[in-house]
């Protein structure tokens, strides 16, 4: 004999839409993280701070950076001046649209960053930005007021 249960007995279904969902959503977080993520090509500096400051995404770029001790470096490379014109003759051949980055630390006196700049535009790069470091929210200054 079977008894029967007042408890209706449905069977187990899978629910595939909610799956795909959140495999999208998923997919999509991948993407825009892996998007952000910026490739350093420039020597460890300590930046100069700005509230303008943006990430870039692009690869294609040239980095220059100047640290405390007025040192040059192409990418990672130390470089004295001539094999540092050498090499942005060398590049700016090969792509003479390319934009270069200049990484100057904070504490390097102003003359060391001028003669890199000098230096690029000799070579003929005139797409020139400096990278600096954001503010974070807590770090904003003061605005004045006059």
């Amino acid at each position: 004999m079977r008894v029967s249960s007042p408890i209706p007995h449905k069977k187990a279904r899978i629910e595939i839409i909610p799956l795909i969902d959140i495999m999208f959503f998923l997919l999509a977080s991948f993407m825009m993280v892996s998007l952000s993520q910026v490739h350093m090509k420039g020597m460890k500096v300590n930046l100069p701070k700005g509230a303008s400051g943006e990430t870039q995404s692009k690869r294609d770029y040239i980095s220059v950076s100047v640290d405390e001790g007025g040192r040059w470096y192409f990418d990672k490379q130390e470089l004295n001046a001539d094999d540092m014109q050498a090499k942005l003759k060398q590049v700016h051949m090969e792509s003479p649209d390319a934009k270069v980055f200049v990484r100057g630390d904070a504490n390097t006196p102003h003359i060391n960053v001028t003669r890199l700049l000098d230096q690029l535009r000799n070579a003929g790069f005139y797409k020139i930005a400096f990278e600096i470091k954001s503010y974070s929210a807590a770090e904003l200054p003061a605005t004045r007021t006059h």
